[in-house]
């Protein structure tokens, strides 16, 4: 089953469109990236895709349920954000407890608290993390605690914005396994948005290049590993990556 379904995909900021025609579909259980320079649409595509970018024109379906402009709490349940800052994302003022328990009070979810320790064992927190505020985590942990409020509405997809670009080296690697072996577990769907294409090649199964808001070229891990991308753009991409 197709679980993200993008149609002719424009959206705009004001009188300025960012994003051109794109046209893409995700499996179910994939992990696909948008890679990219920055300014070049793939964060837009994801904030649209969550209801966060509402001025876009084309068609947005998720598990065939085509998303209107409004809030769609169908489409809410399915599809969670995770954003590149795990402070910013995370109330300040808020412990850990009430950040994870917000998304159940707003669905109207209960069995609250055993739910907030489940998924705090499921990110490798354990409970003496549940009313701790923010500052009191190192950042590798409020990442944990972002994608665990990301997982709280049992969702099949995630959206993942940079979602380890804000940390220490030795702490990617250590988000990055997690959300592996989250995605094996869960059997989630990922669309991730990153400039690293080693993340990609560990993490994903396909990738876009994207240039101007638009894709220029969709092409398998494999062919990424290989060195096998046809388009200039995309060659150009890699061979930043590997120089840097």
């Amino acid at each position: 089953m197709i679980a993200i379904d993008l149609k002719n995909l424009d959206i705009s900021y004001g009188d300025s469109k960012v994003v051109h025609g794109v046209t893409l579909s995700i499996p179910e259980g994939e992990s696909f990236a948008l890679v990219g320079e920055s300014g070049s649409g793939k964060s837009t595509i994801l904030r649209a895709i969550a209801g966060l970018a509402p001025d876009w024109e084309g068609e947005i379906s998720v598990f065939g349920h085509k998303r209107s402009h409004s809030i769609d709490r169908a489409v809410s349940r399915q599809v969670q954000m995770v954003f590149q800052d795990p402070y910013g994302s995370l109330h300040p003022r808020k412990t850990i407890d009430a950040a994870l328990s917000e998304p159940l009070a707003i669905h109207g979810i209960g069995n609250r608290g055993e739910r907030v320790e489940a998924m705090l064992k499921a990110v490798g927190l354990d409970q003496r993390f549940r009313f701790r505020f923010p500052h009191q985590l190192s950042g590798g942990q409020r990442q944990r605690v972002a994608i665990a409020r990301a997982l709280m509405l049992e969702p099949k997809i995630l959206l993942l914005d940079e979602p380890t670009s804000a940390l220490d080296v030795s702490v990617q690697a250590e988000i990055l396994n997690l959300l592996k072996r989250l995605r094996r577990e869960q059997n989630l769907t990922f669309l991730m948005v990153t400039h690293n294409l080693p993340v990609v090649s560990f993490l994903c199964d396909r990738l876009a290049v994207m240039r101007h808001g638009r894709i220029v070229e969709i092409a398998d891990v494999a062919q990424l590993k290989a060195g096998d991308l046809k388009q200039d753009y995309s060659r150009e991409l890699l061979a930043a990556t590997e120089g840097s």
